[in-house]
């Protein structure tokens, strides 16, 4: 009894610090729990036994400490960091920390989502607090043991020490420390105390990623399994009237054939027999839809950038009236197309439906509203339905939907077999879920070489992409101002990319306000500068999103880093600054022109994100967006024909390669701020410097994208 009712407190305890600080969980890794590679590099014998203390924290009779990573790892480090600030408030030594990823619990946990780059944001204080409880209870126990006072004891690398020289390891308490009761407010430690944080740690998955281990949802293998794709409609807005499958089932390896909903599923012994087989699937379709076209998107997207919104989503002042008054008007309009995300795994999902519930397995950005959908499209309870979470090879928004493990589960239920539904690159390409086209049209009105008033208007399919930061810069620095969004449907389907609202949006404005400045025979640093001194100092409208000094922080530091030089020669040099994420980040570029063409040579990057947990993996997050950002702004088209994608695989769809990356230095503002994202921010603001930086170099404005669309007739 005096158990359950422990286990009970401890319960109570996680629930009130998880809807403080985000997502954690219970249980263990289906992969398991140790590797001959990771256990020969700690410093302390495996333990024979183990003792949990709460959801993700176990001691072994060593002294060995398991942690449990509680969200979706998708290359954003996490796996590595959270365990890290768990291990930093338990006062343990790094190299004696063993970590698991666990799967989906939703009655010990929240937000067990990898998304919007909030995971160590949500999670930071119910993780320090984790770590602190168990700590407390060791140091209780100890304090006990020896008829001292707690405070007359210090911790340090797992071992409790009294004053008087006594010493005890954590692998001798855990048995007794587990009994005791879990402090709701244990002592946090003064970020001057940190050890863990703010020490580069390897990622815990290298040496399998290495070794080619398996760690990611395709290596994933289940006796007994079969292996399951799915052809779909061919273009957007068609149905599937009839199919005739005599050719597929003579494929060897092929068991079954399939219809469900729109696609058929062909299901074999292997992925080449499926695929094989799905190729010889022969399919009539019809158009029930509007077969749309990239002359249309584009199109209609101008034509609403002249429509004034029914409801605004921000207004300041009176623009018309400004408009008016104002002595010269600047105009100009920005557009981008639909984008895939072209992850480098393509989607994949494990399911296995009985009569007593759902297996499922794989890489999922979100496992909970994945979980309640699979239990909704089999009329089952939730709770039947488990979900363990793999590493996942790239994600940047599509692994949030879960359409796949959806087809992984129905195309189970309906073979009563244990499925692994496969993608190729051309059916997540051509069928995939992909960042909706938009444009953007601003106007500014001008008078005494001011700026007065400030219209944006925006357009975009399926969504508003501006229309969840409409407090965003540079509200609050111009006295007349107005935000409308305009949404068109599309049958194209259409979600998250990475940064959503920013990824286009950053460079559209950022490349406005640096034609605004030279317009106005400003410095586009002093520009921005001047703007934030006026949202500081006589603020205009309702609350603005964001903070000043630090927005001013990182545009100065990076200016600085890059030699900018507010009353000289810029040449060649590009600046952006943009607040995402939580995050503020100002990037400043540097291009030369390399057989006729722009090419980024350097980048200089000031973020500031608060404390940082892991340096080395912050500075590898920072770089993949930038990297991502200036790939996509300069080469990535995406081109509709008659309801179907033009592009299908890497050979038509441009990526950014590798003789194109620049350098990049990475500098981050000191602070002992609560950390925020790093997987999205630096993306954003990536586009607008190098389209500035273009401008410097070749005298040409960039006001679509991809870039190179712009620059071909320099070549």
């Amino acid at each position: 009894m005096k158990n359950n009712k422990i286990n009970k407190d401890r319960r109570s305890f996680l629930k009130v610090t998880t809807a403080v600080g985000g997502g954690m969980l219970i249980g263990f890794n289906w992969m398991g729990c140790k590797s001959d590679a990771v256990v020969k590099e700690l410093s302390l014998p495996y333990p024979k036994e183990w003792v949990d203390f709460d959801a993700f924290i176990k001691i072994g009779d060593t002294g060995l400490v398991t942690i449990m990573s509680p969200n979706p790892e998708i290359g954003q480090n996490i796996k590595t960091s959270m365990p890290m600030i768990i291990a930093e408030e338990l006062d343990v030594a790094w190299k004696d920390v063993v970590v698991e990823q666990a799967p989906l619990n939703t009655e010990w946990y929240t937000r067990q989502v990898a998304g919007g780059s909030q995971s160590i944001r949500h999670g930071w204080e119910a993780l320090r607090k984790t770590g602190a409880a168990v700590k407390q209870m060791l140091v209780e126990t100890a304090a006990e043991k020896w008829e001292a006072e707690p405070s007359d004891c210090s911790v340090e690398n797992g071992m409790i020490t009294h004053v008087d020289g006594r010493s005890i390891g954590y692998g001798e308490l855990a048995t007794e420390a587990s009994k005791r009761e879990v402090p709701e407010e244990p002592k946090l430690k003064d970020p001057s105390e940190f050890k863990i944080i703010g020490q580069s740690k390897r990622n815990v998955d290298m040496e399998g990623i290495l070794t080619g281990a398996p760690l990611f949802g395709t290596d994933f293998k289940r006796d007994g399994m079969s292996y399951a794709t799915a052809l779909r409609p061919p273009a957007f807005g068609q149905e599937l009237k009839s199919f005739d499958d005599t050719e597929t089932r003579k494929v060897k390896g092929v068991q079954d054939v399939i219809r469900f909903g729109n696609k058929v599923a062909v299901i074999a012994d292997n992925t080449w027999a499926a695929m094989k087989g799905k190729k010889a699937l022969v399919a009539e379709w019809e158009q029930k839809q509007k077969a749309e076209n990239s002359e249309y998107h584009s199109k209609t997207l101008l034509d609403y950038l002249e429509k004034k919104s029914d409801e605004p989503r921000r207004v300041d002042g009176d623009v018309d009236k400004a408009f008016a008054e104002s002595d010269e008007v600047l105009e100009r309009t920005y557009e981008a197309p639909f984008l895939p995300h072209s992850c480098m795994e393509p989607m994949n999902f494990f399911a296995h439906v009985t009569e007593e519930g759902a297996e499922l397995i794989g890489p999922i950005q979100t496992p909970q509203w994945t979980q309640q959908r699979v239990a909704d499209l089999l009329k089952i309870d939730k709770e039947k339905v488990s979900i363990d979470m793999t590493r996942m090879g790239g994600g940047f928004g599509r692994r949030l939907y879960g359409d796949f493990a959806l087809e992984a589960a129905e195309v189970s239920s309906l073979s009563k077999k244990p499925i692994q539904m496969i993608f190729s690159r051309e059916d997540d390409m051509m069928a995939g879920t992909y960042r909706p086209a938009s444009a953007y049209k601003f106007k500014v009105g001008i008078k005494d070489n001011e700026v007065i008033a400030y219209h944006l208007t925006e357009a975009c399919f399926n969504g508003q992409m501006f229309g969840t930061m409409p407090n965003n810069f540079p509200c609050g620095a111009i006295e007349n101002y107005r935000v409308d969004c305009h949404t068109i449907e599309s049958n194209i389907t259409t979600g998250a990319w990475r940064a959503p609202y920013a990824n286009f949006l950053a460079f559209a404005e950022q490349a406005f306000l640096d034609e605004l400045a030279e317009k106005l025979e400003k410095d586009p640093v002093q520009f921005r500068l001047d703007l934030f001194a006026k949202a500081k100092e006589k603020p205009v409208g309702e609350e603005h999103n964001y903070e000043v000094d630090k927005f001013v922080g990182v545009i100065k530091l990076a200016a600085e880093k890059a030699g900018w030089k507010s009353d000289g020669d810029n040449s060649n040099l590009g600046f952006c600054a943009y607040y995402s994420h939580n995050t503020y980040v100002a990037e400043v570029a540097e291009v030369e022109m390399e057989d006729g063409l722009p090419k980024v040579k350097n980048i200089h990057c000031a973020v500031d994100c608060g404390i940082v947990i892991n340096p080395n993996a912050a500075i590898n997050q920072i770089e993949g967006g930038i990297i991502d950002g200036i790939g996509h702004a300069m080469y990535s088209d995406f081109v509709f024909k008659d309801g179907q994608s033009q592009s299908n695989n890497y050979h038509q769809y441009r990526l950014i390669r590798m003789p194109e990356i620049p350098t990049i230095d990475v500098h981050f503002v000191k602070s002992n701020n609560d950390p925020t994202g790093l997987g999205e921010p630096t993306l954003p603001p990536a586009g607008g410097a190098v389209a500035n930086a273009i401008y410097k170099a070749t005298g040409l404005r960039m006001y679509t994208q991809p870039f190179i669309k712009n620059l071909e007739n320099l070549g």
